[in-house]
Formats: C-alpha cells, structure tokens, sequence
C-alpha cells in the first residue's frame, strides 16, 4: 500500500463519499466566494482598506482547505478526513454565531448547521473510514 494508504481494490466510490465531497466543496466555494466579495468591497472603497482586504483573503485561503479535503475525498485519499472533519468542527460555532443575530444570518446558521452535522456524522462512520483505506489503531499493517 502506498503512503496515501488508498484501499487496494477501490471499486465504485461510495455515495456517502460524494455526498461529503460536494458538502465540503459547498462550504469552500462559499468562503472563497465570501472573501472575494469583501476584497472587492475593499478595493472599491467600502469600508476599511486593510482589514476588509487582510479579511477578505483569509477568507479565501480558508476556503481552499475545504476545496482541496473535497478533492481528496473524491479520489478516496486518506490525508482527506482530517481536513474535512476539522472544517466541519470550526463550522459549527459560526452557524452558532449566526443562529445567535437577530437578522437575516439566522437561515444561514441553520443551512451552516445542518451541513457541518450531516458532514460530521458521514465522516466518521466506521464505513467512511473503510472506504478511505485508514486502518483502526492496533490493526495489522
């Protein structure tokens, strides 16, 4: 088995795999297309230069963590869970945070929660893991 530790035989991937694949993409094409918006805002003259700016492309560089445990999922590379687990667990107190603003955030922090939930829950299914080519700690090599 190579370092990537992808399951000899892979077969068809599993829908489960497409699924959180295409939710972690959702969530980083959402933060790139955040981020670019606020440095567009910024450059326009909307508001402070250097924060809506430093803001907009961090936005942007976080979006391409997502994006990329996205791309690794759907080639079923195990170095992908980690990303996309870790992705979901920082996307929950933002849809807390968003359920918690009196204002037209609330139905974000609902669709954001649902998300991050239903990604979690996919990920660490003893199946996904599997299908991932990661072996349970103390198995055989």
């Amino acid at each position: 088995m190579s370092t990537e530790q992808t399951p000899t035989d892979p077969g068809p991937r599993p829908t489960r795999l497409t699924v959180v694949a295409a939710l972690a993409a959702a969530e980083g094409l959402a933060l790139v297309v955040v981020g670019l918006v606020l440095a567009v805002r910024a450059l326009l003259g909307d508001g402070e230069l250097r924060s809506a700016l430093t803001g907009g492309l961090t936005l942007v560089a976080l979006g391409v963590i997502p994006l990329a445990a996205a791309r690794g999922l759907l080639a079923r590379r195990s170095w992908s869970r980690g990303p996309a687990i870790i992705t979901q667990i920082l996307a929950l107190p933002v849809a807390w945070q968003f359920l918690q603003a009196d204002s037209v955030l609330i139905p974000g922090g609902v669709v954001l929660a649902v998300v991050a939930i239903s990604a979690l829950v996919m990920l660490v299914n003893p199946a996904t893991t599997i299908d991932l080519g990661i072996r349970p700690p103390g198995a055989e090599r």
